[in-house]
């Protein structure tokens, strides 16, 4: 065979590759689904969402799906919130929903919503079937200086209106746990909360906590409430605690100056005693000059000698009679 019989052969491998590359491209599948459903949507306009890389799918089919549903919404819209990096389906399935329970929310809010990073589809079912929060144990102290601990159901529904920039679930329980530490404090006595836990909250809705929140709290129940510690008296007790200590300190300090003040004191007698034994040491060169220099004759020495004597026996009979009545 020729190379001229082989040309036909290859136009044909050619002309089929092309068309199997341009079925690639462009979505002709996804064109004709949009016709059969009843939407127009011109087969440029799926090239040029190729060309944009837009993927056709997440435009088309949620597009047909409004359209099946009566939701007012075009390509353009759709085109736009997917480059903007929206969730095209979930948008119209929130249009969907909302139109279902009759309540007003448009595209462009619907699609803010979702760009703020909220589940829009969520809101609008939350604003149907309200969701119910439920708070760890909240703690207030009474005036008696009982500890009360409540839990409560808070029940919301989503405020599609301040869904952006609204205040989260987060906010909504710190509010309702500010509330219930308020009510608790503000009570006379334990009693009266267990008595009556509708009170918190009563007073808890009258505070309009809902108020810059994405949520519109419709109920608040309190679903337990328990005792805990007598914290008026562990205050108490720790009071007489550190008021002992301190009494501990200035008596352990008055005792430290006492201490001081008794060892000045013998450090003083000490001095003394010495000061003593240094003049009795002089005592007898006192007494060798006034004998060599006649100032001091035997007699008065001998004189002197019995009165030394006279005292240290007096002094030794008044040892024997304290020993005698020691042992008595």
């Amino acid at each position: 065979m020729s190379i001229t019989d082989f040309i036909p052969i290859v136009l044909i491998f050619v002309i089929v590759f092309a068309f199997v590359v341009l079925l690639t491209f462009i979505p002709v599948a996804l064109w004709i689904s949009a016709l059969a459903a009843g939407v127009r949507v011109s087969i440029f306009t799926l090239i040029g969402m190729r060309l944009r890389r837009v993927v056709p799918s997440r435009v088309i089919n949620p597009l047909i799906k409004a359209h099946k549903a009566g939701v007012d919404a075009n390509t353009n819209q759709l085109e736009s919130h997917y480059l903007a990096g929206g969730n095209v389906d979930r948008v119209v399935n929130a249009l969907i929903a909302a139109q279902r329970a009759n309540i007003e929310l448009s595209f462009e809010r619907a699609a803010a919503i979702d760009l703020a990073g909220r589940d829009v589809l969520q809101a609008v079912q939350m604003s149907v079937n309200p969701k119910v929060i439920e708070t760890p144990f909240i703690a207030g102290i009474a005036m008696d200086g009982i500890e009360v601990k409540a839990k409560a159901r808070i029940t919301v529904r989503a405020n599609i209106d301040r869904l952006v920039g609204g205040a989260g679930e987060e906010t909504v329980i710190a509010r309702v746990g500010e509330g219930v530490v308020s009510t608790i404090g503000s009570s006379t006595s334990h009693k009266q909360v267990l008595e009556n836990p509708d009170s918190i909250s009563k007073n808890v809705l009258n505070r309009g906590l809902d108020a810059g929140t994405a949520f519109e709290i419709l109920s608040i129940d309190i679903a337990d409430v328990d005792i805990g510690k007598n914290i008026g008296a562990i205050l108490q007790t720790d009071q007489a605690e550190a008021d002992k200590n301190i009494a501990q300190a200035k008596a352990e300090e008055r005792r430290a100056m006492a201490v001081a003040e008794e060892q000045e004191m013998v450090a003083r007698v000490q001095e003394m005693r010495a000061k003593v034994v240094e003049a009795e040491a002089k005592v007898p060169l006192a007494l060798a000059e006034a004998l060599s220099a006649g100032k001091m004759g035997v007699m008065d020495y001998m004189n002197y000698k019995n009165i030394g004597a006279d005292t240290q026996m007096r002094d030794s009979i008044g040892r024997m009679t304290e020993e005698d009545s020691d042992n008595e």
